[in-house]
């Protein structure tokens, strides 16, 4: 996926989290703001715009998870242990889970083969990780007893 795309993609990630700031603003200031009684308040227009806004948000939602969950198990960058795992975190907790999962594998970029991450343990040069031992120490390798010590 080329950087537009990507950007795209992470709006609409972010679009839900919003749209929920938006929306409890919406309610609290309607609640607190509004003039005359309870029992004669009109039916704002803005209740029609926040009902689209809503709909919208919420097909974007279920839209946005189907992609996830789709991609999820089509990118080969997360780990064959860890699909049916994001697949189960984005399904419960799509709104946070979501903008995390695009970070991690959509937006970074991976990385150039031979050239590890920082940290990576499963590098090509992995005799960097591995401790180096001495001949004086390969000889003093431990050797176990002819008999069995005796307990009594």
């Amino acid at each position: 996926m080329e950087k537009p795309g990507k950007m795209v993609l992470g709006a609409a990630t972010l679009w839900p989290f919003v749209y929920m700031l938006i929306f409890f603003g919406f309610i609290i200031s309607s609640i607190l703001f509004m003039p005359g009684e309870p029992s004669t308040r009109a039916f704002p227009v803005f209740f029609a715009v926040i009902f689209v806004l809503h709909i919208f948000t919420m097909l974007l939602t279920m839209g946005l998870t189907i992609f996830f969950i789709v991609d999820v198990f089509k990118n080969v960058r997360v780990d064959k242990d860890k699909k049916v795992l994001w697949a189960i975190v984005i399904f419960l907790g799509n709104m946070i889970a979501m903008p995390i999962y695009w970070y991690l594998y959509i937006w970074k970029e991976p990385a150039v083969a031979g050239t590890p991450l920082p940290g990576q343990l499963n590098s090509a040069n992995s005799s960097a990780w591995t401790t180096n031992t001495s001949s004086a120490q390969a000889e003093h390798q431990y050797v176990p007893p002819r008999e069995p010590p005796d307990w009594r």
